[in-house]
């Protein structure tokens, strides 16, 4: 029965047709879009012809010929249309690591008096990390507090230099609301830092609506760009007035000098977002980004959460009617608008049914300690794929499959 409302739902989605831009493989239900999105048709085509026109037949001439140089600029202000950002205030570069550690380091310079970087338990670690590290550097000047996620709005104090979170939780899948935060940090004279990691490409976001001051995100996940592909880091309009003071980070890098081509020996920022670029952009991987994001302007992120939300919902009613959710715990939030594009699962042996999916055509991923997230691409993912995913997660419970050895052996990349 949910074969036949998933292919009526099918016919009626909105994007239906983008499915027919990316390669997904053939037999494979691909519900992993949130920790690595599907090739598209446009960024193989793009790639092709950097390698072979741009860099192949042009070489250095590419820099200018073909505008590598600005690239970063570019592809930045394409991202920055996705977040709600004006252009000029976010840039493609690096990782997401190094964007935030950036990131930290200007709030410390724009806060000198207070030291706290306040975070949540269950923010992705990578973030607390890097927080982490410049504790190691720079002692008592940045300091980590973390409070659960449900009193973080509580907890913002007049200590606070910045606010750090990730806007939807990388294992239960919750959003939080980032303008409701935002207005609280401001209130008590804090910054507001906001990870898009699982966000960009997956729901509408309106950095500069709900004054974020800073955020960062990732490309390879709901922006399809590839593995690896560069980050992004968008800075407030307001925070960029303050380049023509003094850098507000410290990866003095020969691109964000004024004029990288005078080769001065000593540094002066340029007083755009350029001056958060350091070293030569990958120009490769860079052009697959500009690619991938352009597949964004045939349609809105509306429409894209709209369909994120009813797959998702879909999922759920699946499950329900196979009486799956009484063996495993649904962890996400029961209200879809509370929800970022993913639904999580908990079970004791989240792993090993995880990779039994897998084996039958269905690609979820694995989250320590005993979650199964699935996650939903509305360009790419269909509702006859629920149905039928979830038709193969129910055999494989009811047969209890999962418990083959083959699969009580963790992988690397879990």
């Amino acid at each position: 029965m949910n074969l036949d409302v998933a292919r009526n739902l099918d016919a009626k989605d909105p994007l239906a047709s983008f499915r027919e831009r990316f390669d997904v493989p053939a037999n494979t239900r691909y519900f992993d879009g949130n920790s690595l999105g599907v090739l598209s048709h446009a960024v193989r085509d793009r790639v092709n012809q950097t390698l072979n026109n741009e860099w192949g037949a042009d070489l250095i001439t590419s820099w200018n010929k073909h505008g590598w140089i600005d690239l970063p600029l570019r592809v930045g202000d394409k991202i920055g249309a996705l977040i709600g950002a004006a252009p000029g205030q976010t840039l493609c570069v690096d990782s997401i690591s190094v964007n935030l550690f950036k990131a930290l380091c200007a709030v410390l310079q724009l806060q000198p008096d207070r030291q706290e970087i306040l975070s949540t338990e269950d923010n992705f670690p990578t973030d607390l990390y890097m927080v982490q590290g410049l504790n190691a550097l720079l002692g008592s000047r940045c300091r980590l507090r973390l409070v659960p996620e449900n009193e973080l709005v509580d907890a913002i104090n007049t200590d606070t230099a910045a606010v750090l979170v990730t806007e939807v939780n990388f294992r239960t899948g919750r959003k939080l609301d980032i303008a409701a935060l935002t207005t609280q940090a401001h209130q008590q004279g804090a910054l507001m830092i906001v990870d898009l990691a699982h966000s960009a490409g997956a729901m509408p976001v309106q950095v500069d609506q709900d004054g974020v001051d800073f955020a960062v995100g990732c490309t390879y996940k709901y922006l399809n760009a590839g593995p690896g592909a560069p980050a992004f880091i968008y800075v407030a309009s307001r925070w960029l007035a303050h380049l023509q003071q003094q850098p507000l980070q410290p990866l003095y890098g020969w691109l964000g000098h004024a004029d990288p081509f005078a080769f001065s020996p000593t540094y002066q920022g340029a007083d755009t977002i350029r001056q958060f670029m350091v070293g030569t952009s990958p120009i490769v991987s860079l052009a697959a980004v500009d690619a991938a994001v352009d597949i964004f302007s045939a349609t809105n992120m509306q429409v894209i959460r709209d369909k994120s939300l009813a797959l998702g919902d879909f999922w759920l009613q699946c499950m329900d009617d196979a009486q799956l959710l009484q063996e495993m715990s649904c962890i996400s939030p029961q209200q879809k608008e509370e929800r970022g594009s993913q639904i999580s699962f908990t079970h004791p042996e989240a792993y090993a049914i995880c990779q039994a999916l897998i084996d039958r055509g269905v690609v979820a991923d694995f989250r320590a300690p005993q979650y199964l997230r699935i996650g939903f691409a509305p360009l790419y993912n269909t509702f006859t794929e629920v149905a039928e995913a979830v038709n193969i997660l129910a055999d494989i419970i009811t047969t209890q499959a999962h418990l083959a050895p083959q699969y009580q052996t963790r992988n690397t990349v879990t």
